[in-house]
């Protein structure tokens, strides 16, 4: 993915029908999976943030409509490459 600040706000004006200024956060993945862009408006300016896993893909949702809403807990859990739709536990707590 080879977008910038321009082509990304574009893509949330024309595809999404949103304002990329409005404060929300717009997550974009790369074709391959293993790469995603963020695009996030503060009150001083834009943000563009990208991340590319070494190992995996990123587990990306269904988008029904173009948009989908995500938790903050389900956005950590997709930026580690973590399958949010069915977080488990890997291990037993232990009682101390």
């Amino acid at each position: 993915m080879r977008s910038g600040f321009p082509a990304l706000a574009a893509k949330v004006q024309t595809a999404l029908e949103d304002n990329p200024l409005g404060g929300d956060v717009f997550i974009f993945r790369g074709r391959r999976g293993d790469l995603v862009k963020i695009l996030w408006a503060t009150d001083d300016g834009l943000w563009l943030l990208a991340k590319r896993l070494s190992h995996g893909r990123f587990i990306w949702p269904q988008a029904d409509g173009g948009k989908i809403y995500l938790t903050s807990a389900q956005l950590s859990m997709l930026l580690e490459g973590i399958d949010w739709r069915q977080p488990r536990r890997t291990a037993a707590l232990s009682m101390l």
